[in-house]
């Protein structure tokens, strides 16, 4: 049995940051100097715990969340921190939301010579979204180019929410990185031994006295503009005591006021030891996060969830799918759940019997026999279980908050390469669409082909391999396309009849619905605003839903519908003639008289930066402007240039390859979804095999 660790000193934490800026080899050295691995993984050897797929090791990269538990001690005081290892390419941006979206805090890794790139942003915004309390650390300063002080500017520029402030200042910098100075304490630290395990303080060289002294002001003046009781001490030149700034930093990081900046190398074992104690120090354990909010499922009521709760409550948060059982990992809410208990999954309404409770070590696991609130951990046993299912007692019955998921923008057809391998591969897809909520499957109407749609050309190429690798399967795939939208082309007020006779029932039911073409970040929008009344309330849920999945699946061209709110304005029928499928079809019928009107056409944009020495900026532009690519600006970087633009991504089929052709491997890119436009017809026929499934 896992030895019990008081709430107060869980912490459930997720790494987050772009690609290649270090989360994994912070990682790694947090597993080391935690005393849980024995050895330092290194992403160049592949032989990285965390990183433990083939896919991740042969390309240097994370590609799925991983999780991983152990303590880590200050003094006597033991404290058990789940850490989640998160990708950094956008291809892979779902598993960073439904990492944050069960972590109480986030450590945010920026690389000293990149400095906040297009995925750092992306990640931070991603945290906010679910009021994720931070730490920053500034990786990579033992690098050429590499700036603390730019970085720190950078971030401070563009993360303008909360006071982005330096607890630490590196001494020397690139090749010359010795150590970092401790603000708070105003103490130097070395990192000595073999790989960097024993920290030394010492006094701060005097000649670099006068800037540390500079930059602890500074750091005061930040916490002073919000503390009271630190300002008051500040302006009467007091001395502040470490122990009082430390418990109002934490008290400003857990409200989301301020933000740790902390400075190092992982690579190099300096800087990671301190970062590892601002987690305990300063990020909130699963006692002090906000209260959680979930709807009872028998009166449809909000209710509030605390860790004191003693019905046991979770959220599944990730599948590892399995040909026997799957393995799901869940964030604990409320209560305690025991071996063997039986819980009810709120989705379904289905009771779940737990076989196997388990602490997380990456792919490696240990079995426990029971746990509390505030835990991540996975278990085996519940069927017809997915991705943001709540699980809980059956005396108390609510549903969590779900996880929002990105829509699919690229799509592929597939066809096993012998009829032999027809159910293997349905198998396969099915399995991998299990497990990750972004990767989306369907059979094409017209042409019977299967179509696997996903995230990016990485995202699909990655799942395509994992299918005939892992799975041994053979099979061959189209060109990828894009997936493009549909949109109405003007508001329309409509009513949706359902009048028919079926066996010895007649089955009748009316529906009213505007319908407004909208550019609204969740795509679809569906509003009631019909009185519940004498009504049954079966029939405005079914209307809402069968609404939400109608528009979702397909316009005039067979593509999803988007942009659209749709706002029910009355729902008529009666109770000898009126069911719940009377009502869904009167909703389908309204929906179909809607895109009647007329539709458009959508093509997914995308968010381009690129980063690229001065003299092959001309190149890189010429070859945007003649695919429709919108530069919005060229901002001045160490070492070159960084492009913002906008582009089609019908067009960007092929960048990867063409770029370092353009720039002589010299530039590099980042890209994330940008929202939806209309396509001409013309731009349709000359994109030609991008925009058609084909083999």
């Amino acid at each position: 049995m896992a030895e019990k660790i008081d709430l107060k000193s869980i912490r459930n934490i997720g790494i987050i940051a772009h690609i290649d800026a270090g989360k994994t080899t912070l990682t790694e050295r947090f597993l080391y100097y935690s005393g849980k691995t024995h050895r330092l993984g290194n992403i160049d050897s592949g032989n990285t715990v965390m990183d433990y797929l083939d896919e991740e090791r042969n390309r240097g990269i994370t590609i799925v969340a991983a999780a991983a538990s152990f303590n880590w001690s200050q003094g006597a005081q033991k404290n058990l921190i789940h850490l989640i290892d998160t990708p950094g390419h956008i291809d892979f941006t779902a598993e960073v939301e439904r990492s944050l979206r069960v972590t109480d805090g986030a450590v945010v890794i920026f690389s000293g010579v990149e400095g906040v790139e297009a995925q750092s942003e992306k990640v931070w915004r991603q945290s906010d979204h679910y009021d994720v309390p931070k730490i920053a650390f500034i990786n990579k300063l033992d690098r050429m180019g590499a700036s603390f002080s730019r970085t720190l500017q950078e971030m401070q520029d563009k993360f303008t929410q909360r006071k982005i402030t330096a607890f630490q200042i590196p001494v020397g910098i690139e090749s010359g990185l010795e150590g970092v100075i401790d603000l708070l304490e105003m103490r130097f630290l070395k990192f000595k031994g073999e790989e960097g395990e024993t920290v030394t303080p010492a006094a701060i060289p005097e000649e670099l006295l006068p800037e540390a002294e500079a930059a602890r002001d500074h750091l005061l003046t930040d916490i002073a503009e919000l503390s009271d009781e630190i300002a008051e001490l500040y302006l009467e030149e007091q001395e502040v005591p470490v122990r009082l700034l430390k418990t109002e930093v934490r008290r400003l990081v857990g409200s989301n006021e301020i933000c740790p900046v902390f400075a190092g190398s992982a690579k190099k074992n300096i800087g990671v030891q301190p970062v590892l104690n601002a987690v305990i120090d300063y990020l909130p354990s699963p006692e002090e996060r906000f209260k959680y909010t979930a709807v009872n499922v028998k009166n449809e009521k909000d209710e509030v969830i605390t860790v004191n709760d003693p019905h046991f409550c979770g959220l599944v948060f990730k599948l590892v799918a399995s040909g026997s059982a799957d393995l799901l990992y869940m964030r604990t809410y409320a209560g305690k759940l025991n071996l063997s208990d039986t819980l009810i999954n709120t989705r379904t309404g289905e009771k779940v019997r737990i076989k196997r409770i388990l602490r997380l070590y990456a792919k490696n696991i240990e079995a426990i026999d029971e746990v509390g609130p505030g835990d991540i951990i996975g278990i085996i046993g519940p069927s017809n279980t997915f991705t943001g299912d709540t699980l809980c007692a059956k005396h108390r019955q609510v549903m969590l908050e779900k996880i929002d998921f990105p829509e699919p923008v690229i799509s592929i057809a597939i066809e096993p390469r012998s009829t032999k391998d027809k159910d293997r591969l349905k198998t396969s897809l099915d399995m991998i669409c299990r497990e990750d909520p972004t990767l989306s499957l369907k059979t094409h109407e017209n042409t019977g082909q299967v179509i696997l749609s996903g995230m990016g050309e990485l995202h699909l190429e990655i799942n395509t391999n994992r299918i005939q690798h892992e799975f041994k399967v053979e099979a061959r795939y189209g060109r990828p396309r894009v997936a493009f939208r549909e949109t109405i082309t003007e508001p329309c007020s409509v009513t949706g009849i359902f009048d028919k006779v079926i066996g010895e029932n007649e089955l009748y039911s009316e529906v009213d619905i505007d319908f407004i073409p909208v550019k609204i970040d969740q795509g679809i929008e569906v509003i009631s605003k019909v009185a519940k009344g004498d009504m049954p309330g079966s029939w405005l849920l079914t209307a809402s839903e069968t609404l939400d999945g109608g528009l979702r699946t397909g316009g005039n061209s067979g593509y999803s519908l988007i942009y659209i709110k749709a706002v029910i304005k009355g729902l008529r029928g009666t109770p000898d003639k009126t069911t719940d499928g009377a009502v869904a079809g009167a909703v389908l019928d309204a929906v179909n008289r809607a895109i009647s009107n007329g539709t458009k056409l959508l093509e997914p944009l995308m968010k381009l930066d690129i980063t690229a020495p001065e003299e092959v900026v001309g190149e890189i532009t010429g070859y945007l402007q003649v695919r429709r690519a919108i530069i919005h600006g060229i901002d001045n970087i160490p070492g070159g240039k960084m492009l913002h633009c906008e582009v089609p991504l019908a067009e960007m089929f092929g960048f990867s390859s063409a770029l370092p052709k353009l720039s002589g491997g010299r530039a590099a890119f980042s890209m994330e979804p940008f929202g939806y436009q209309e396509i001409s017809q013309n731009d349709l026929e000359r994109l030609g095999t991008n925009t058609s499934v084909s083999f």
